[in-house]
This record gives C-alpha cells, structure tokens and sequence, in this order.
C-alpha cells in the first residue's frame, strides 16, 4: 500500500507540472421542478467533448457529489419515469459503500459516443426541487478505465450550472411555491428609507441606558491605562485595540492604589446593579466618557470587557477607515462625553460553526471569534465531527486525523474518506484528483471570485475536505477565545453524523487486526455483521454508531477526557459543556437502525429493545461520560424527542419548520425544567440561503433567512414569526392556538439563543463571512435585548437596525481589524459581509433607486458597465441599466440590471 500511495504520489507531481486536459465539460441545469409535484424534478447534464478522442460506450466513469437523490431508473410517476438507459448511461451511488453524495455516471453499451466538439444533454430526474445554483452537483472527475494512469486516478472536469431566473419551472419549487423570486422591485418597495440616528442607535447591540452630554473628550499623545488587578487582559486588549486606531504611545498599569494619572480606567464593581431589581447583574457595565477620562466599571471581567467593545464603537467610523493603512492612522481621537449602562437579557449569545463538513483555519477562526466578541457574542459551538470529516487530534487515536480528516478519490476509501460535497483537499495535490484548478479564478472560469453570491469556484474543488487542529492549535483556540470572554462548546455528534468517527476507526481495525487483535478492536464502532438497513437524511448508509459495544463508549470516554485535557491546560478556557450531537436519524420508531445487528440482539442488556429503547440508552450513557468530566452535556433536542428523562441535560431545539409540528418543542422543554438554547431554524440557521435569488448560496429547506429575519426573532413567542410558511403561503394565526406557550417558570430557562452555520456550502472564508454576516448582527442585538415590542411597532425598530447597519456597523466591519494582543494574526482588515442589491423601478420616464441599508452608496451605468456614476436622485434612463450597492471599503454587490 505504501508503495502504491507513492506511486500515486509521483504520478500526480508529474501531472501537476503538465498543462491541464480540458478534454471534457459539464454544464449542469435544473429544467423543470414542475414535474413530480414536490417529489421530484427534471434537470440536464450537458456532456461538451473539447477533446481530440471520442468519448465512446465504455472505458470511463463520471464521479461527482449531488445533494440531492439521484431516482434509480423506472421510479417516478405519471409526470416524468427515470429513463437513463434509454439514453445509454447508468448513475448511481459512487466507491464501495455506495453511501452519501457521491455519484457515478458511467456508459452503458447503448451510449451513443461523444464526438470531438460535440455536446449531449442528458435528462435527469433527482428528489425534491433546485432553484439556487448552489443546489448544482460539484465535483466532477473523470477516470479512464486502461489509460495510462488506470483507475487510480482521476481527472477534474470543469463544471457550470446555468438557471434562467425568469423561468418559473426553474424558480418555483411546485405549486405550491408562491415566493417570489428577487426582483429589483420587490427590493425597493421593502427597503427602508434613510433616517437620522442618535447615538444609541449607532450602537451594537443596543445598550440599556444611553446619556448623552454636550461636548467632545481627546485622547491622543500618551495614552494610559489603569486598571484594577485581574483585568490586566483586557487592559492589553483594549491597548491594543486603540493601537489599530490611533497613532499615540499607550501603556497600561494595575492600580496599586490611588487614582493615577492616567486618562483611562477599568475597575470592577461586584454588586453592580445595572436594571435596578436588587440583584448583581453577571456581563453588566457601565462606561463613562467625561473630560477627566474614560471609566469603564465592569459587574465583572466579562462586564468590563463589553465596556471596552461599546468604547470601540463610539470611536469615529472615519477613525476606522482611515487606519486601514498603518500610516494614517490619526494622532487623536474624539469621543461623545456620554454615560452607558448595559447589562444582556440572556447569558448565552453564541454562534455554532461546522468545521467538519469544510474546515476552516485557526486564523480564521481567531478572526471570527474577534469580531463577535465585538458584538458582545459570549460562546461558540464548534462542530468538530460529522460525517464529512473529523477535525480535532485526539492523542491516542492518530486515526481520526490522519484519514478521518482528509477525503479525496478513493473509492474503497482505503486510505482518506470519499470526497463529499464536491471537495477534498481543495485545490491542492494528493486527494487523487488531478488537473484541479491551480487557483480560485481558473476555478472560475477566469474571473477572480468576490464571494458575493454564487461562485462557480465552488462547483471545482475549491473547499478544504482536508484539516484538522491539533493540540496545540486547539488550545491556541481556547486562550484566544478565553481572551474574550468567550466559551468554546465542542460538539462530537452522536450516534448518526459520525460516518468520518466511523470509518477512521474501520481504518484502525484494519491496520492492527493482524498484529494487535485487542488494540485494532479497543474502539470499534460498529458491528460488522449488523444487516440493518437505513438511509441519513443526506444519504449515508453507515454514518451511525452501534450502541451495544462496549468499545463505542470507551471511544466516547477518550474523546470527552481529552476534551477536558484540552481546556484544562488553558486558564480560564472553562469547559462548560460537551455537545453530544443527536440529530437526524429518522425513523428511529420504524427499527430499523440497530435490530439487525447481532451484538445488539446477543447482548442480554440489549437485547430486545427497540431501536428508541437504545438510543435513549446510549444517550444515558454518552451524557454520563461527558458529565464525569465536569461539563454539562448538551446536544440538539431530539435526544430527548423520544421521552429519555436526562437531569442536567441542555436542549437545543432547532427544528421548528412551521408547519412540520414540532414548533413548540423549545416551550415544553423549558416548562418542564430544561434550560433550553434556542436553535431555531426558521430564524436561525445561517447556513440558509438570504433570500430567493438564484444567485444565493446556501439551502432553504426550512425557510431563508436573512438578518431581519434574526432581527426579528421572538424567543419568547417565536409565534410571532411563524406569519408565512417556507414556501410563502400565509399562516393564520390561529394555527398556534394549541401550541404550548412558555410559563413564567420555562421563561427562566432559556438560558439564550444562537445563529448556526452549518458548513456543507461553507467553502471558504470568504463564504463564511458572507453567510454570517450581517445575520449573526441580528442575532447578537436579540440575544442582549430579547424583549421585543408589539408587531406593529416592528417595521419602525426594523428601519432604525437597517440605518444602524448601514451608516454605522457596516462600514465598521469594512475596515475592521482583527485585535492581536499577541502578534499571532496574519495582517488582514475588514470582514466580507454581504452587501445587499439595490432596489429599483421606473417611474415618470425615471429610474429610483433604495438600498436595504441607507448609507451605502448607490451607483448607476447606462452603458453595460464600462462608467459608473453615484445615484443620488431619479435619474432620466429610457435603456438598460444597471445598478450596484457600493460599501465604504470599496467592495459592490452583485449587479442589477433595470430594463
């Protein structure tokens, strides 16, 4: 095996240093959702050979990765039969274990061959609809059966997907879709107008108690820092801090008694009482900016470091732009004499990142973690395991890294997992894969991605399947993250989601059965006689755990103990709690998971039970594992669906789809004692695509989402929300009538909210900023203010945030700079949000113009864009225009063109 992984090796530098082969081309076009109902839809695979050779009736195999379900020939209905022989091809599940995303399109005898220059659609029927481009299968590869690599080695094929916006069969998912797709005037008639904003509603999120005072506060020349024992951190952070703004000497001190001289301070004050009600306020602050100087008096730590994150925001939006270059940063800084008092509304404010379906970097995550301490964000759940990849070193078992992390071309899957969401190790060497693309923009199609929609990158290989942190970088995580106030939760899903677990660990009993039997079993998930049959929502066949074996909780026991190796050897990483997965296996009623398997049914503990009588069981276990580490466990609240009492358990309810029954879920945990985090995804999930534009990346199974949508969010009577189901169509309000509402009791255990980024369209950094950006705004103002008004008074607070974000937050972000206390951050300024369409319609022979958030700039060109001017008024324009939304930094939104 060593000898043929260098081989391989050597075969792919040779090929890496050759011109790439465009030999083949897929485009990829969703025709008709129509069809089927909402079972099934049409779409084309156009073939195009750009070779000199044939593409004949045998020999090659077509690999590529499809969300959706492919229907086996003959299935369908009256509106459309899978005919795929018909026309001379056979697709199916890819590799050995025929399992998840992964296709393979081959010829059959019948196929008509391929000639130089020619092209060939072929129809294809999949499950459900595809309106978005990013729905476009990914990750097209060729093998050539007797060429002169053989069959251990593909090749990438460049791909396109192309969806007509103006079609309704490729817009609308089946009838009973009544969304409308994105147009330039559905955006004005929503957008709100400009308006004039006061000091606390440039502020994010909006503090409890804003005074402002007559007159202005310098700080330039040599700046100090005062600070109370135990607050040496945020003294360092907040030094730094002003270091990227302002060009001055600043230095930092602890008190030793007395007042000093210098013109900042940062105290705490235990009894703190910010909302008056007789109670210490934990996080609460309150910041004073008078002639004397800057006090920022903190309930504790936490409190005070919020304090410096409301100080950052009060200094000059043009203090921030203009330090973008290290050189211009000004001398002084001038700041409003003003009074803030602030405590949040819920003690948890998070967001939750997948790392395992694409991996994201250290740095990037750093970088993240920075910005939403910003925003006041006090914990991020990192999903570390899925079936995609597993992403953190565990010592001891090297397994989970050294081939759990990684996916390629490997079709028995021997060495790396399959590749999975059209990516393995991105567009680097050693996945199988060669001919990538050798950068972004050959990837697509020669334009250099902005990552503002849809890129066709995306569709070739770009997307890291490979990475994982090891210790060290873990722990680096941990004191990052500690650094600001923020608590990492790691997730290991469990006992579905855990196909990359499983595998690895496969890959271990291979490597040891012949010389070490005990060692090769020690953590073993899985019976390899179980016969059950089942199907993951995203397809898998063997993403599951068995939990009858004993070693598969010997597995968990190592994991969860090494987790807590992890933050105890960082000061003040604390680890609060485990997440132990728990989500999506369906069916769990029918038996068909676990019955099948021998172990199970041999077992005398086992034996008998009902797959919901084992779940329920395993769970009581994996939660006992991660609470003998001192964490509490916590995980999605389908481990507690099926009636499991688990004490001390933290639900986090997500599935809420309105209309699908389970949108009080959250109510009645929490009424019944659960402290409960809310997960919600009508209003929740990040990873949903904005809006119903084709040109939006991400899902929408559950609804879109955007940040008025997280803005908008009710925790307390998420009813509220539920006016419109995922497809557009009305809800009555009476439809809530008998779902439960929250006691006064189960008010007390929300605990607090999150935004969730699930990663499977997660590609890239810059993919992530877009996605998170500006939603996770919305959620960060409602988890520190969750109290809401009535829904009339909405479209007002709705107009004033968009203003904020707008004039204020926006161009913050544009030019925000990562704060590194350490040095231990590649240089790198301003965050890729989104930066939404304008909206447009012809009036009186004149183009208007709005934006989603007034104070971006508008710009027009009436010549196919070659000039652009500044839209500042209607404009006279009888032709084709096309309009851009331009952000301070310089970067524009997507265009829109205005017949």
């Amino acid at each position: 095996m060593k000898r043929l992984v260098l081989c391989l090796t050597m075969v792919t530098l040779l090929l890496s240093a050759c011109r790439r082969p465009t030999e083949l081309a897929v485009e990829w076009q969703p025709v008709d959702n129509s069809v089927g109902s909402w079972k099934f839809f049409r779409s084309e695979f156009t073939l195009e050979n750009r070779g000199e050779r044939e593409l004949g009736s045998r020999g090659w195999k077509l690999y590529f990765s499809f969300v959706r379900r492919i229907l086996d020939e003959g299935e369908g209905d009256a509106t459309g039969i899978q005919a795929l022989a018909a026309q001379g091809i056979r697709l199916s599940r890819a590799g050995v274990a025929k399992s998840g995303d992964y296709y393979v399109l081959e010829p059959l005898p019948g196929f008509v061959p391929l000639r130089p220059g020619e092209k060939r659609k072929l129809s294809v029927l999949a499950s459900d609809w595809a309106v978005l481009k990013s729905d476009a299968p990914a990750g097209f590869h060729i093998v050539f059966e007797g060429g002169p690599f053989g069959a251990d080695l593909s090749l990438a094929v460049p791909a396109t997907v192309r969806l007509d916006a103006a079609d309704p069969k490729q817009t609308t998912r089946f009838e009973g879709d009544v969304l409308p797709v994105q147009t330039p005037a559905l955006r004005y008639a929503e957008n709100p107008s400009f308006q004039s904003l006061d000091m606390k509603a440039r502020l994010l999120p909006t503090p409890r108690q804003v005074d402002v005072r007559e007159g202005e506060v310098v700080l330039g020349g040599a700046v100090g820092i005062l600070h109370a024992p135990g607050l040496g951190g945020e003294a360092a952070y907040l030094a730094a801090a002003l270091g990227d703004v302002l060009s001055a000497s600043i230095t930092t001190r602890e008190a030793q008694g007395g007042a000093g001289s210098e013109r900042i301070r940062l105290s705490i004050d235990s009894a703190l009482d910010v909302d008056g009600d007789g109670d210490k306020d934990a996080e609460g602050y309150v910041l004073e900016v008078e002639a004397e100087g800057v006090s920022v008096v903190g309930s504790d730590a936490a409190g005070v470091f919020y304090g410096i994150q409301t100080l950052r925001q009060l200094v000059p939006v043009e203090a921030y732009a203009a330090s973008v270059n290290p050189t211009s940063r000004p001398a002084v800084l001038s700041l409003p004499r003003v009074r803030i008092t602030d405590v949040p509304g819920f003690a948890y404010r998070g967001m939750s990142l997948d790392v395992a379906r694409h991996f994201q970097t250290k740095e990037t995550v750093k970088k993240l973690l920075d910005v939403l301490a910003h925003y006041k964000v006090n914990a991020l759940h990192l999903r570390l395991a899925d079936d995609e990849g597993w992403r953190i070193e565990v010592p001891g078992i090297p397994e989970l890294t050294t081939y759990g992390a990684r996916r390629g071309y490997d079709l028995q899957e021997a060495q790396m997992l399959q590749i999975g969401l059209g990516s393995g190790g991105d567009l680097a060497q050693g996945d199988g894969v060669a001919f990538k693309p050798e950068s972004p923009t050959e990837a697509n199609g020669g334009v250099a991605p902005r990552y503002q929609g849809f890129e066709q990158a995306t569709l070739n290989f770009v997307g890291a399947g490979h990475g994982y942190y090891t210790v060290k970088d873990y722990e680096e995580l941990l004191a990052y993250a500690a650094e600001r106030h923020i608590d990492v939760i790691p997730e290991i899903d469990m006992p579905g989601h855990a196909r990359a677990a499983v595998k690895a660990m496969e890959y271990r009993f291979r490597k040891y059965q012949g010389t070490d039997p005990v060692r090769a079993a020690e953590y073993r998930l899985v019976d390899p006689a179980d016969t059950s049959v089942h199907t993951s929502v995203q397809g898998y066949t063997d993403n599951f755990v068995n939990p009858c074996l004993e070693s598969t909780y010997a597995f968990l026991a190592k994991v969860a103990q090494e987790l807590k190796a992890r933050h105890d050897a960082v000061p003040g990483a604390r680890l609060l709690a485990i997440h132990a997965g728990g989500d999506e296996l369906p069916s769990l009623a029918a038996n068909v998971w676990w019955q099948g398997s021998p172990v199970c049914q041999q077992n005398p503990e086992t034996r008998g039970l009902t797959d919901v009588q084992l779940f329920n069981r395993f769970f009581t276990r994996w939660g006992g594992l991660i609470t003998a580490t001192g964490a509490a466990a916590t995980g999605w609240d389908d481990i507690i669906h099926h009636g499991l009492d688990l004490p001390g358990f933290i639900p986090m309810p997500w599935s809420n789809v309105w209309g699908w029954g389970r949108e009080d879920d959250a109510y009645r945990y929490a009424n019944q004692g659960y402290r409960v985090i809310l997960s919600h995804a009508t209003n929740l999930y990040m990873d949903l695509a904005y809006n119903k534009d084709p040109d939006e990346p991400g899902y929408y199974w559950a609804n879109f989402v955007d940040e008025k949508k997280t803005f908008e969010y009710r925790p307390f009577d998420v009813y509220v929300n539920g006016t419109a189901d995922r497809m557009g169509n009305p809800i009555d309000p009476s439809a809530w009538a008998t779902k439960e509402r929250l006691t006064e009791a189960g008010r007390k255990n929300i605990l607090g909210m999150h935004g969730l980024l699930f990663g499977e369209n997660v590609k890239t950094p810059q993919v992530m900023e877009y996605l998170a950006f500006p939603k996770i705004l919305g959620v960060a103002e409602r988890a520190w203010n969750p109290e809401l008004p009535a829904p009339d008074q909405m479209p007002a607070l709705w107009a004033r945030f968009a203003n904020s974000l707008g004039q204020s937050v926006l161009p913050r972000l544009g030019a925000y700079r990562p704060v590194d206390v350490r040095g231990e951050l590649p240089d790198s300024v301003g965050v890729n949000y989104r930066i939404p369409l304008p909206g447009a319609r012809r009036t009186g022979g004149k183009v208007h113009a709005n934006v989603r958030f007034p104070g971006l700039v508008i710009e027009y060109s009436v010549d196919g864009g070659r000039n652009w001017a500044v839209y500042s008024e209607p404009v006279s324009a009888p032709g084709r225009v096309l309009l851009r939304a331009r952000a301070s930094d310089g970067r524009s939104s997507r265009e829109v063109e205005l017949n």
